[in-house]
């Protein structure tokens, strides 16, 4: 039941209608007697100055970020998380007296590591892609991960560059990078312990693409990628081939970044199986 005293969370973007957060975070509330609502609100990019003074001025209880607002969005808040402020880039804000952004996707990405057996610490870690899931992610493991190292192959040379000097200028880790072609993904992938593919290869309706095959692996490596359309995509389908046996998929990604929002909005350890649950549920339904 909506009453007066209903706190009401939100996530914006533009599209906004696939969203699986309303249903995820929802079902959350429910299951623990929260009186609390989710929504969905699109905003086109010339009203997101208006947007966000409309969220301070109903006292909205905590917003999520989505495409094409998480670098724009920044400018209208009071301050930003270390990760938020490396990564240029939010998709969480906690709502309060002053406005703070966070990013929880690389936070989300270490958790469903380390809940699935494949936990970073004192790891070489090899990354595929340079972009905004690649940088949350990277910059989260070198902040948080205690690693051992970081290397990140993608194919635009100056986004790489640019990350690796953010991560080099706002952490102590060891990160390098390299142009990806045939030679560096099999030198790479050979000498790593852990690999992460945060690029939209493989995403539906391409689901039939990979970057890496079951030739290029080792038994003792471990895999994630963070695509979850499909559920199991080419690359961990390769990975099985391979033998690998700690092996994560995007989904444990998505509901971890969306449990780290709740622990930041109202301070609660979210049921993540239960998050996990609704979202296979929605995506079966689309």
């Amino acid at each position: 039941m909506i009453d007066a005293k209903t706190k009401i969370f939100c996530v914006i973007g533009d599209p906004i209608e696939h969203s699986l957060s309303p249903a995820m975070h929802n079902a959350v509330f429910e299951n623990m007697g929260l009186n609390c609502r989710y929504v969905a609100f699109r905003i086109e990019p010339t009203r997101l100055g208006d947007a966000v003074k409309g969220f301070r001025a109903l006292n909205i209880g905590g917003v999520n970020v989505t495409i094409p607002h998480k670098v724009a969005v920044i400018r209208y808040l009071d301050g930003l998380s270390d990760e938020a402020r490396i990564i240029g880039a939010v998709n969480t804000i906690k709502m309060g007296e002053k406005l703070i952004g966070y990013n929880t996707d690389g936070m989300g990405a270490l958790r469903a590591l380390v809940d699935k057996g494949a936990d970073p610490t004192g790891k070489r870690v090899l990354i595929l892609g340079s972009g905004g899931a690649a940088r949350a992610i990277g910059v989260t493991l070198a902040i948080e991960g205690r690693i051992e190292s970081l290397t990140i192959l993608g194919i635009a040379e100056d986004e790489l560059k640019k990350l690796v000097k953010d991560i080099k200028d706002g952490t102590s880790a060891n990160v390098t990078w390299k142009k990806m072609d045939d030679r560096t993904k099999r030198q790479e992938v050979e000498n790593a312990d852990l690999l992460i593919h945060a690029t939209p290869v493989g995403m539906h309706p391409k689901v039939d693409e990979t970057l890496v095959t079951a030739d290029l692996m080792h038994e003792d490596l471990m895999v994630m990628d963070i695509v979850y359309t499909p559920l199991e995509t080419r690359l961990l389908k390769e990975a099985k081939k391979a033998g690998v046996k700690t092996i994560v998929g995007g989904i444990d990604m998505f509901v971890n970044q969306g449990a780290e929002s709740e622990r930041i909005w109202l301070g609660i350890d979210a049921p993540v199986d239960l998050m996990r649950e609704v979202v296979l549920k929605e995506l079966k339904n689309k």
